[in-house]
C-alpha cells in the first residue's frame, strides 16, 4: 500500500474489479499561475460512483481526472477539500469547498468565473465537459451548508439534484400520458429521491409511483413511504399489462428492462434510463417491444432549466427551486426514529477499496451511507 498522504484510486476501464492504489499526480507538482491545490478531505461513496465507472466511457466520467496509468481511470466523487495551495486570484488557501472531486487525496484545479460563492473549474482537458460538475462552492459562502450535516450533503445532494430534474422532467412531458411510473431499484439513493420529488406532486397532477426491489429490501422500501405501491421484481407481471405506463430504469438490468417492456409493450409510453445500479446486466436497448429506452441526462435538464424565462426558471430561479426541494428531502431522510440515512465514517485505503467492492457487489446496506477519507 502507498502512502495514504498521497493516493489515487484506479480502476481498469475493461474490468470494474480490478483496482489499484497510485500515487496522487496532483499531490506535489508545482503549480502554474492560475492553478490552485485542493487537499480531499471527505468523500461520499455511493451507488452513484458505481454509475461513473459503468458509464466511464460513454459518458465521459473517465476524462474529468485522467488516470496516472494507462487503462485505468479515477473514481469520481462529491465530497469536500480545503484549498492548501494557490496561485489563483480569488481562491485563498484555508477556504473548504464543495465539488466533484476524484477518490484521491488531491486535486489541482484552474479556477475561473470566480465569484463570492465559489468558482468553475477551467483546466483545458474539462473545457468540453458538462458544465454541472464544474462548479465549486465555497461551504462559508453557503447558506445551506452545515458541518454536522455534511454527510448528508455528500451522500444525497448529487443524487437528489439528479431525482429533482429528472421529476421536472416527466412532468414537463406531461408523464407521457401514463397513469402509472415504474421506478426499478427502487432501494437505491437516487430512485427513493425521484419517488420522494413526485410524491410531493398532487395525486390527481401525477401517476402512481411504483418501485420495483428485491424481496430483501422490499420492508426498507415500504417503510420510505414515498412509492405508492412497493413490488418485488418476482411480481412484475402480475401489473395490469393494458395501464399506460412510465419506465423509470435505475438498475440497469437488461433482463429487468426486457421483462417490463416485454409485458406491457404498446402500454409503454416512454423508457427511460438513468444508472446502472445492477451493472453486471447493462445492455443494449435494441429489439425491444415498445419505445427504445432513452438515456436521462440530468446536466441537460439542468442547462434548459438554467436558461432565462419562458424557456427556463433562470439559474437563480432553478438554485431556489432546487433549494427548497433539498431542505424538504432532508426533513424526509432524518424524520422519525428510523432515519431513511445513516452516515457511516470510514478513513483509509482499505476501508475505501472494501466500501467501493461491496457497493460493486451489490452488498452494501440500503441505509447506509458512506463518508470516506483517505487521512
Amino acid at each position: 500500500m502507498q502512502n495514504e498522504s498521497s493516493l489515487r484510486f484506479l480502476i481498469a476501464r475493461n474490468d470494474l474489479h480490478q483496482t489499484a492504489w497510485h500515487p496522487d499526480p496532483d499531490a506535489s507538482r508545482p503549480l502554474a499561475d492560475g492553478e490552485a491545490r485542493l487537499a480531499i478531505e471527505q468523500v461520499a461513496l455511493t451507488a452513484n460512483n458505481i454509475t461513473y465507472a459503468a458509464f466511464g466511457e460513454a459518458m465521459k466520467y473517465w476524462q474529468f481526472f485522467p488516470a496516472p496509468a494507462e487503462g485505468y481511470g479515477c473514481l469520481p466523487v462529491w465530497g469536500f477539500a480545503t484549498v492548501v495551495e494557490s496561485r489563483a486570484e480569488g481562491v485563498a488557501p484555508g477556504r473548504r469547498v464543495w465539488g466533484y472531486l476524484p477518490l484521491g487525496t488531491h486535486l489541482v484545479v484552474r479556477p475561473g468565473r470566480v465569484r463570492a460563492d465559489g468558482f468553475m473549474e477551467q483546466s483545458a482537458h474539462r473545457a468540453e465537459l458538462a458544465a454541472a460538475y464544474q462548479a465549486y462552492s465555497f461551504c462559508d459562502a453557503d447558506p445551506a451548508w452545515s458541518p454536522a450535516l455534511e454527510g448528508l450533503q455528500a451522500v444525497l445532494k448529487p443524487l437528489f439534484l439528479t431525482a429533482f430534474l429528472l421529476d421536472d422532467f416527466l412532468a414537463t412531458e406531461g408523464f407521457y400520458g401514463a397513469q402509472r411510473l415504474l421506478l426499478s431499484s427502487a432501494s437505491s439513493k437516487t430512485a427513493y429521491a425521484t419517488a420522494f420529488c413526485l410524491a410531493r406532486r398532487a395525486r390527481g397532477e401525477r401517476p402512481q409511483i411504483v418501485g420495483l426491489t428485491s424481496d430483501g429490501r422490499r420492508s426498507f422500501v415500504e417503510g420510505l413511504g414515498c412509492y405508492d405501491l412497493t413490488l418485488g421484481y418476482g411480481e412484475l407481471e402480475t401489473l395490469d399489462p393494458a395501464l399506460p405506463s412510465v419506465y423509470v430504469d435505475f438498475a440497469g438490468d437488461a433482463g429487468l428492462r426486457r421483462r417490463v417492456h416485454v409485458h406491457l409493450r404498446d402500454s409503454l409510453a416512454y423508457s427511460s434510463s438513468i444508472g446502472g445500479t445492477h451493472w453486471r446486466e447493462l445492455g443494449s436497448g435494441s429489439g425491444l417491444p415498445g419505445p427504445r429506452p432513452t438515456l436521462f441526462f440530468a446536466p441537460a435538464q439542468a442547462k434548459k432549466r438554467s436558461a432565462p424565462p419562458p424557456d427556463g426558471w433562470g439559474a437563480e430561479g432553478l438554485s431556489t427551486r432546487l433549494g427548497e426541494g433539498w431542505l424538504a428531502f432532508l426533513d424526509a431522510v432524518q424524520q422519525g426514529t428510523e432515519p431513511w440515512l445513516t452516515i457511516v465514517p470510514r478513513a483509509g485505503a482499505a476501508a475505501a477499496e472494501a466500501s467501493y467492492r461491496a457497493l460493486l457487489d451489490g452488498a452494501a446496506d440500503a441505509r447506509e451511507g458512506v463518508m470516506l477519507s483517505l487521512r
